[in-house]
């Protein structure tokens, strides 16, 4: 019997994790996650997913986005196994699955929910000990959200863009935020759902998820 698919709802923001296969590294170089980062912007495009955050880890990759259908998202990870892992594969010499066989995902409501899981993904490479400064770290969205840097791949969510009337004033506002500490009590309430493919926010929003599932 089928697995049912993912459930990313059209309009809905949601943060998606990929991990490699038994957490083997998906990433051998810079040139490999640049290909990734084409696939993601092709798909995106392709299947109208809007891409507001990402970090791409040696392992594994977070991503927000909000689709414009109720398959999009599912679309475009499929899309990746097409025109990534495929050619990856080819290239070292490799068979088998990349991926784990599943992403995992979980809504993110509005507001400070989303701020925070924003800056979550982009602290990623922090939190690996990998640099103490996410601007240093190359692979992220940081840097469109707290140095206004543009690229095909951001589509800057509505939450961000109401931090300013304009890119500088953004830029410093989001710099503010990610100077805050963010919590413990976020971080595992992030982890928990995304990990256990549970909504990110209030009992109210939740309930309105619910409604959206039956």
């Amino acid at each position: 019997m089928p697995r049912p698919p993912r459930f990313c709802p059209a309009g809905h923001t949601v943060h998606v994790v990929q991990r490699g296969n038994n957490r083997n590294i998906c990433f051998t170089c810079d040139d490999d996650i640049a290909t990734f980062a084409n696939c993601i912007r092709d798909g995106a495009a392709r299947f109208s997913v809007a891409v507001h955050a990402w970090v791409f880890m040696t392992n594994h990759v977070h991503l927000l986005m909000t689709p414009s259908t109720d398959d999009g998202i599912s679309r475009v990870m499929q899309f990746i196994g097409r025109h990534y892992v495929q050619p990856f594969n080819r290239r070292y010499a490799r068979t088998g699955t990349l991926f784990e066989g599943r992403f995992r995902s979980s809504l993110v409501q509005n507001d400070h929910y989303l701020l925070n899981c924003i800056r979550y993904i982009e602290l990623n490479p922090v939190r690996a000990g990998m640099t103490s400064d996410p601007g240093n770290y190359h692979w992220s969205s940081y840097r469109c959200h707290a140095f206004g840097q543009t690229t095909q791949i951001w589509s800057p969510h509505t939450d961000y863009l109401r931090l300013g009337t304009n890119p500088a004033d953004r830029a410093k506002a989001y710099q503010h935020i990610v100077a805050e500490i963010l919590p413990a009590e976020a971080i595992n309430k992030i982890r928990h759902c995304l990990n256990t493919g549970l909504v990110l926010g209030t009992e109210a929003f939740r309930d309105q998820v619910a409604i959206l599932r039956r």
